[in-house]
């Protein structure tokens, strides 16, 4: 296996980036989506009922199975032979903030639960600084991968 990983390394590489844009598009858009239906969008009307389906097809159809790849690419890269040295830091720090991130995806599919079920107690406001979440994350992480301060 570890020669397959090392041969396609390059493949393999590439498509994780291609999926953390993906998620990370999703994962910006997302609580956008979550501000502007409780704004502008008072249960049971026409508009709520459409931003339903929005988020739904946003999280199902982009942000789910870009995770998933991600993940599945970020792991096949984590045991490619000699890529990764465990014994430093910014490794450790950067799996940290991946999964800070997996745990807002899940906060964020928890929150589209919410509103299928007309059960939303949050503000736009609130919305607004959770969609700062990911920035941070995201910074973190492509500072570890592409510095490796530590």
């Amino acid at each position: 296996m570890g020669n397959f990983l090392t041969e396609y390394y390059l493949w393999i590489k590439s498509f994780h980036i291609i999926s953390v844009i993906a998620w990370m598009a999703g994962m910006f858009y997302l609580p956008r989506l979550y501000v502007y239906h409780v704004e502008t969008a008072p249960v049971g009307s026409e508009m709520s009922e459409t931003f339903k389906v929005m988020e739904r097809k946003l999280l199902r159809a982009i942000i789910n199975p870009a995770m998933i790849s991600t993940w599945t690419f970020g792991l096949l890269m984590v045991f490619t032979p000699d890529v990764i040295d465990w014994s430093e830091i910014w490794p450790w720090i950067k799996a940290t903030m991946v999964t800070l991130m997996s745990a807002y995806h899940g906060w964020l599919s928890a929150r589209r639960r919410d509103f299928l079920h007309d059960r939303n107690t949050l503000s736009g406001k609130t919305y607004r600084m959770m969609n700062e979440v990911p920035t941070i994350l995201m910074v973190i992480i492509v500072f570890m991968v592409e510095l490796k301060p530590f």
